[in-house]
């Protein structure tokens, strides 16, 4: 069985609140096409955070459409999964699932109730996506444990599962023992969940949720191009785009061959080219020490042609004109956003005024504006709040945001049964 594993395509994004990625988007697609054409897959996986908020505008939705419909054009023997991550609105990519399956795409969106073990036999099958040469068992974003539901569904695989075909299971979880370089989260902040409670009879299980390309148990080989190990094994693709310029690393998406069931499992980077990649000035890894010289070597920076986000290193005691941002802005001007600024600094050394004037954070507003977890600034800010137990506002964080998921979920499966009950 040969699989495409991508994920984390968050199409419709805005960086820094000012450009469109459409045309880097565009670009990935027109190479995941050359992919399909070349390797004829049986299958793409596409493991959640299809888009970059829940309600995309109707172009974002509209690219989505043309997308996909020109995939299966190229490869109409391809099956396609997408799954939903947490930046999606599960319900909008369930809603069109039937129409997408004349086009060969299954399309997941809502999750299990979490009361499903007590319901008739049967509804595992909404998650079982039987091929020619193996099964995928397609699970999107589901918040909290849910060991018992998802060994229900693998348990119906192992039982129709008599040739020992391959089984792919699909998630957007982030899982213990993983590198979460890139994502901007603090040690310990980030709430994961034991590979154990993944079940157990898949071969392999493509991950959504962390942009960075690795293999759960196998961290050394996360930049290895080709790489191969005995079943199960737990991947992250990685997303389609840097999606922040902290993500420096680079980007792919996993060609997966699995021989049998319990077999061995294949894997191949395919590296993404991206259209624009992030550059922190100056490239030599010193600080600028004024706004002159950044702006001079940055002109001389995009001058050697190419394209892509700049981002600006500075040494904490240098003074910046209160218009530096603009001065920027019309610097790239002529380049029509081949060339874009990143507006969020890095700062390095101590305040010859006062040290411990460093303690005291300050936060650039489009860092502010970027932030969507209210923890991020409580912990940054902890040092002016020394009473406060940080363990126990993280948990009653989790606990509103767990009891918020799962009231969602039940409010959804009611309005479901309610449909199915007044229909003749």
């Amino acid at each position: 069985m040969k699989i495409l594993h991508t994920a984390d395509l968050h199409l419709g994004q805005v960086i820094y609140q000012n450009y469109d990625r459409s045309d880097e988007h565009r670009h990935f697609f027109h190479r995941l096409e050359q992919w399909c054409e070349e390797e004829k897959p049986d299958a793409l996986l596409v493991s959640g955070d299809v888009f970059d908020i829940q309600q995309p505008s109707a172009t974002v939705k509209k690219a989505f459409t043309d997308y996909f419909v020109h995939l299966h054009q190229v490869c109409p023997q391809m099956h396609i999964v997408i799954t939903a991550g947490n930046h999606d609105s599960a319900s909008r990519i369930q809603a069109d699932s039937s129409v997408w399956k004349l086009a060969n795409a299954h399309l997941i969106g809502t999750p299990p109730a979490v009361d499903s073990l007590e319901q008739a036999d049967g509804w595992q099958h909404q998650y079982i996506i039987k091929l020619d040469h193996g099964y995928v068992v397609a699970l999107p974003y589901m918040a909290g444990e849910r060991k018992g539901i998802i060994q229900s569904i693998l348990d119906k695989v192992t039982e129709d599962n008599t040739l020992g075909l391959p089984v792919v299971m699909m998630a957007h979880q982030a899982v213990t023992g993983l590198d979460i370089t890139g994502h901007g989260f603090d040690i310990g902040t980030l709430r994961t969940i034991d590979s154990d409670a993944m079940g157990s009879g898949f071969d392999y299980l493509a991950l959504g949720h962390i942009h960075k390309p690795q293999t759960i148990g196998h961290l050394e080989d996360a930049m290895s191009d080709e790489v191969c190990y005995h079943a199960p094994v737990i991947r992250y693709s990685g997303s389609a785009l840097h999606v922040s310029c902290d993500e420096a690393y680079p980007h792919t998406v996993s060609l997966v061959d699995i021989d049998q069931h319990q077999g061995r499992v294949q894997i191949r980077q395919l590296r993404i080219d991206e259209l624009r990649h992030f550059h922190v000035l100056p490239s030599d890894g010193t600080s600028f020490t004024s706004a002159d010289e950044a702006l001079d070597a940055m002109k001389a920076f995009v001058a050697e042609g190419q394209r892509g986000y700049i981002r600006f290193r500075f040494d904490v005691n240098t003074g910046l004109p209160s218009n530096f941002g603009q001065m920027v802005y019309d610097a790239l001007l002529p380049y029509d956003e081949e060339w874009r600024y990143n507006p969020k600094m890095l700062w390095t050394g101590v305040s010859a005024d006062d040290a411990s004037e460093k303690e005291k954070l300050v936060f650039e507003v489009a860092e502010l504006q970027q932030m969507t977890d209210p923890m991020v600034f409580i912990e940054r800010t902890l040092n002016q709040y020394p009473n406060l137990d940080l363990d126990d506002v993280r948990q009653a964080f989790e606990e509103v945001k767990a009891e918020m998921l799962l009231l969602s979920e039940e409010k959804q499966e009611k309005k479901r049964q309610k449909t199915k009950s007044v229909q003749p």
